[in-house]
């Protein structure tokens, strides 16, 4: 194919019959966000859980900062990119403190199911928000659950272990509904989470999911 205009704000692209094309079989990788989540979910349950079809050299952020904090995980290597991950219960989930960053550091698209997480461990946590401002919109909405969280510009202090309480909260953006999700999962009572439109756009069938693994989640059609 010609491609014409490069640097410019218009490119003209003039195709060709596919055949003249060398396309290469190409392989989706796995979602680590979902999967980051799915182990957070592990996490603040405090429950074993296996996941298949991962790449576990994505998540070696998350995976050593789930070590640091009491959970073990054995990896079991299928192809080169495609393993299995078993996390196992911790003993104790002891307050860590983590820093958001390009990969392949700690992803910040985790970061506020790992403030859920934070309120089931024991001590007091650091999470800094170094790549995006107004990252921090769930915090008001875990307060709400009981979550003991201070917040000082980009730092976010969060003590625990706290009681969470389910009540009605507002997803703010697509992980923080996500965040709010897994803080239920340990919440007294039942929580309803509002605009999870917002978790639709990184999850599929999530409450599926969930009700596989045990959990109690029924989606309820919100009136527009």
């Amino acid at each position: 194919m010609e491609i014409s205009g490069v640097g410019s704000g218009e490119l003209l692209v003039q195709g060709t019959n596919r055949e003249a094309l060398d396309f290469q079989d190409i392989e989706i990788i796995p979602d680590r966000i979902e999967c980051g989540t799915y182990l957070c979910a592990a996490a603040i349950t405090n429950s074993p859980l296996t996941l298949t079809n991962t790449n576990a050299h994505h998540l070696e952020a998350v995976l050593t900062k789930l070590g640091e904090i009491g959970f073990y995980t054995d990896i079991i290597e299928e192809t080169p990119t495609a393993h299995t991950l078993k996390i196992h219960s911790a003993l104790q989930r002891k307050a860590f403190s983590l820093t958001t960053t390009e990969y392949p550091g700690f992803p910040t698209d985790l970061q506020a199911q790992f403030m859920a997480l934070a309120t089931q461990c024991e001590g007091s946590s650091l999470i800094e928000e170094r790549l995006f401002e107004n990252r921090f919109m769930h915090v008001g909405e875990l307060q709400r659950m009981g979550a003991q969280i201070s917040l000082k510009g980009a730092m976010a202090q969060i003590q625990g272990a706290s009681e969470l309480i389910g009540t009605d909260v507002m997803a703010t953006d697509l992980r923080a509904s996500s965040a709010l999700v897994l803080a239920a999962l340990v919440a007294r009572g039942k929580s309803r989470v509002h605009r999870i439109y917002h978790l639709d756009r990184g999850y599929e069938s999530l409450e599926n999911k969930m009700n596989a693994l045990g959990a109690h989640m029924k989606r309820l059609h919100e009136k527009p």
